[in-house]
């Protein structure tokens, strides 16, 4: 298929990887299927996971088509490339169109990826998923493809400052394919597709190449690391006030 947006965006993408020095580790692309539909399940840790996390099926020469939130697609610079690359757009106000869009891609053999967290992560564990990733799966008959990206956080995350100085790391790992047949119940798949992010999550950390540059550098890492970020259950209380302050502001 040609892509007359998408591919030069990556070609333009792993240029600017290169400038900046970065060290970009993609393993288990070879779980991403050549040919047919697939769900691609990532974590969120970062405003750039859709960039880092498409190129889990990159060895596999495929693109995927990531659902993200509509307001994307009103910016007069990003809007065009979203739509140029296929990404489909999501108002969670009306979820149903857009589960239905992303249902036909995928049937019609495109790659669709989703964030089952729905939004960044602050603690940079993994928070409670949405079921919209394994449903998907089951209706379209397709595989779910569990994948974690990290060190995306340190250079654009919520409520950091950008920092995009040289050299960085950042990890990408697809794990084993999990099968969601019809009649599986989607709780416990969804469950079973946590789990397994969780321990895929732990070993990418492990496997980190880079370690903070000092006290003041570990706010990028789990608190239950030794890190500053703040616990899974502190950023759900966060999270909670930025909604509570968001509808104040949508009312006004």
């Amino acid at each position: 298929m040609v892509e007359p947006v998408y591919a030069p965006v990556i070609v333009t993408a792993l240029g600017a990887f290169k400038a900046l020095g970065l060290k970009l580790d993609v393993t288990g692309g070879e779980n991403v299927p050549r040919h047919g539909g697939a769900v691609l399940a990532s974590n969120h840790v970062s405003y750039l996971d859709f960039i880092f996390a498409g190129l889990g099926a990159h060895p596999s020469g495929r693109y995927v088509r990531f659902m993200a939130k509509d307001s994307i697609w009103r910016n007069p610079v990003s809007g065009p490339l979203m739509r140029g690359m296929k990404h489909i757009p999501v108002d969670r106000e009306a979820g149903a169109e857009s589960f239905r869009v992303a249902l036909d891609a995928v049937r019609a053999g495109e790659v669709v990826g989703i964030f089952p967290e729905a939004t960044i992560s602050r603690s940079f564990e993994l928070k409670e998923f949405k079921s919209g990733a394994p449903r998907l799966a089951q209706e379209a008959g397709v595989p779910l493809l569990p994948t974690i990206v990290w060190g995306t956080q340190r250079m654009m995350t919520k409520g950091r400052p950008r920092d995009f100085s040289r050299g960085k790391a950042v990890s990408v790992t697809v794990g084993t394919p999990i099968e969601v047949p019809s009649g599986a119940d989607l709780d416990v798949v969804s469950a079973a597709l946590h789990d397994q992010m969780r321990l895929m999550l732990d070993d990418v950390v492990t496997r980190y190449p880079q370690a903070p540059s000092g006290p003041d550098d570990t706010w990028w890492l789990p608190a239950r690391l030794g890190g500053t970020a703040p616990t899974l259950a502190e950023a759900t209380r966060m999270d909670r006030l930025e909604a509570v302050e968001r509808a104040k502001r949508k009312n006004a």
